[in-house]
């Protein structure tokens, strides 16, 4: 069993035994109907806190809702993307409607896809940033002709979305020529993820490879676009192997700081490393809409740099960040300690690692630690 296939089963796993799942029914005026919807809310959701989620809107619900789920639960708890909302619509019983397009214009139909479509814009959407910590950075997935359909609320003046995750898209006719022109000129930072396979049904295929072609020429450094083309893989296995890698693709930028990011940017960065950490976090925020609490492993990160370049002005930085971030914290005492110890003020840094020790643990600092540290100072 690979790797893939190991993600994909933890995730599902995770998602079960510990993520927040409810089922709900809509009353759409628009669809003129009833439309149930499943909702994975994040770990330790706190409906009365401040943080706000990303929107993963999920086409094809009753299918397609609980690899994406499990995915972003798992995610998410190792700290590659931000904790989400995940909304799946099922739609096995109206999906042929729901996702049909115009013969004339090729745009959504007035026999149900254009009433699908304003459901999901002038509906759902209102209705989970009305009852649910919502942020508007909001990714839409879908497969096959959901594929397709989630490209129209790219044609939107202001589109819906900032995320598009297709799936073997079974393309309309002149949708590839619409994305071509739509993302050559986009203003706004758009991700967008394209994934076909070796044993896809061939029409598809050829079809999402012409569109690859196409895509991958547009020349908008606004515009964050991958493609994919699995091996030994067809239309349905596909999504599990695609979707972890339009995980890392959409939120690349947020995931912690790894050896490669340390070697190549952190350590060139001409700012100093921490003027690279501020510079990631500042990123984020701008184009994910949110902030990020520095988390621990980016403070471990620029401690190695400044360490490695001898950067007391970094060092001084991030202890005063780390006290900011982590003041309950043994992480707040452990890099205070760790800049007096730079600075030449050996008592200085003895008083911050005794002071430490009633603070609570980290992952990565404990009690242990901070005698190691007393006990040479003492020496």
């Amino acid at each position: 069993m690979n790797k893939t296939i190991l993600l994909i089963c933890f995730g599902l796993f995770f998602q079960i035994a510990t993520s927040q799942v409810t089922y709900e029914t809509i009353e759409s005026s628009k669809l003129g109907e009833t439309r149930e919807i499943k909702i994975q809310l994040p770990r330790n959701y706190d409906p009365e806190g401040d943080v706000l989620y990303p929107l993963i809107i999920v086409l094809d619900g009753d299918y397609l809702f609980e690899p994406m789920s499990g995915n972003s639960d798992y995610h998410s708890y190792w700290g590659d993307m931000p904790k989400s909302i995940v909304i799946g619509i099922n739609q096995a019983k109206k999906r042929s409607a729901d996702l049909s397009y115009s013969d004339t214009n090729y745009f959504p139909s007035d026999e149900g896809g254009s009433q699908f479509f304003e459901f999901i814009g002038m509906e759902l959407i209102p209705y989970i940033n009305e009852n649910y910590l919502t942020s508007n950075f909001r990714i839409v997935v879908g497969h096959d002709q959901s594929a397709n359909f989630l490209n129209y609320w790219l044609f939107k003046d202001k589109p819906l979305f900032r995320g598009y995750i297709a799936f073997s898209p079974d393309l309309s006719p002149e949708m590839v020529n619409r994305l071509q022109e739509k993302l050559s000129i986009t203003t706004e930072d758009t991700f967008y993820y394209l994934a076909t396979a070796d044993n896809d049904v061939k029409g598809l295929r050829d079809a999402i490879l012409a569109c690859n072609t196409t895509l991958s020429s547009i020349d908008n450094s606004k515009l964050h676009y991958r493609f994919d083309d699995f091996t030994d893989a067809d239309h349905y296995s596909l999504v599990g192997l695609g979707i972890p890698k339009a995980i890392n693709e959409i939120f690349g930028l947020y995931k912690p700081i790894n050896k490669q990011e340390y070697k190549d940017k952190v350590l060139t960065y001409e700012g100093g490393p921490y003027a690279y950490l501020m510079k990631k976090y500042e990123d984020i925020e701008f184009f994910y809409g949110f902030e990020k609490k520095v988390v621990e492993n980016d403070l471990r990160a620029i401690l190695a740099a400044t360490k490695k370049k001898d950067d007391i002005e970094s060092m001084k930085s991030l202890s005063k960040l780390a006290k900011k971030e982590y003041p309950e914290s043994m992480i707040s005492a452990y890099y205070s300690g760790i800049y007096q110890e730079m600075n030449g003020n050996d008592r200085r840094a003895l008083v911050e690692y005794q002071s430490g020790l009633l603070l609570e643990e980290s992952e990565f600092i404990n009690k242990d630690m901070l005698l190691d540290k007393i006990y040479d100072l003492k020496d």
